[in-house]
């Protein structure tokens, strides 16, 4: 039997990651995978934990975003942040294109590749970074 690759493989984990998302706006999964093939982090898109999720309660829109809602990059590496775990050298699996807060977040953090699997909202600035710091985004 043939295996698939693993970037299948992870970005298939991330959209059931995903099905895990309190915001119902967009269900979105991040996973963090080391330069091993293991993964360190993984996040979806909800609420600051002990707080009402938008499933619940409706969104807190501002400026056409809900403003409740962590997204899903972000939870991933304030996870890894917390428990101090580096994601220095991993590669990003996301069910949508970071958003332009999230892509400089992966950015720093020290993420060397971004496999996504839909193209939502691609900003040209999120873009223009990723090529001047030598980051391939690549939608699978």
């Amino acid at each position: 039997m043939k295996r698939i690759p693993w970037e299948q493989y992870f970005m298939e984990i991330a959209l059931k990651v995903a099905t895990r998302s309190t915001c119902d706006r967009a269900y979105v999964g991040c996973l963090l995978v080391n330069d091993d093939n293991r993964i360190v982090s993984t996040g979806y898109n909800g609420s600051i934990v002990g707080n009402p999720h938008c499933h619940d309660v409706g969104h807190t829109m501002r400026d056409g975003h809900c403003i409740a809602t962590i997204h899903a990059e972000m939870n991933a590496l304030l996870y890894c942040a917390k428990e101090g775990i580096s994601v220095k050298g991993c590669t990003a699996y996301v069910t949508h294109f970071p958003c332009l807060n999230c892509t400089k977040s992966l950015i720093q953090a020290g993420i060397v590749k971004i496999y996504y699997h839909e193209g939502y909202r691609m900003d040209d600035y999120a873009l223009q970074l990723l090529n001047h710091n030598g980051i391939e985004a690549v939608q699978i």
